[in-house]
């Protein structure tokens, strides 16, 4: 299952991570976001030595929000050393994640 990252780990987490690193801005009441849960624990068992999924919950924590200027849940940010190299708003498919991911891999 994925970390549940802050604006107080993010830093260490994700911007510092050797990996290439998903963030999942989602919300507990969101549909989508509960959908897309199990395709990203998939993902991240799948690369588990490759890469790594991590969450932000958008209800507390608006300033990693509004720093990377997400606007709907879910949404997913693909960082790789430090910095954001894609993203995807919306349920999507396993396929057009792992596109993403392997790219960056």
């Amino acid at each position: 299952m994925a970390k549940r990252v802050s604006k107080d780990d993010f830093e260490k987490e994700v911007l510092q991570s050797e990996l290439p690193v998903i963030v999942d801005f989602y919300s507990d009441s969101c549909i989508p976001c509960k959908q897309l849960s199990p395709i990203l624990g998939d993902i991240e068992d799948d690369y588990e030595d490759r890469a790594k999924v991590v969450k932000v919950n958008i209800n507390f924590d608006e300033e990693l929000m509004e720093k990377y200027e997400v606007m709907a849940s879910p949404t997913l940010v693909f960082f790789k050393d430090g910095e954001e190299k894609g993203r995807t708003r919306g349920l999507v498919k396993k396929a057009e994640i792992e596109e993403k991911l392997v790219a960056l891999l």
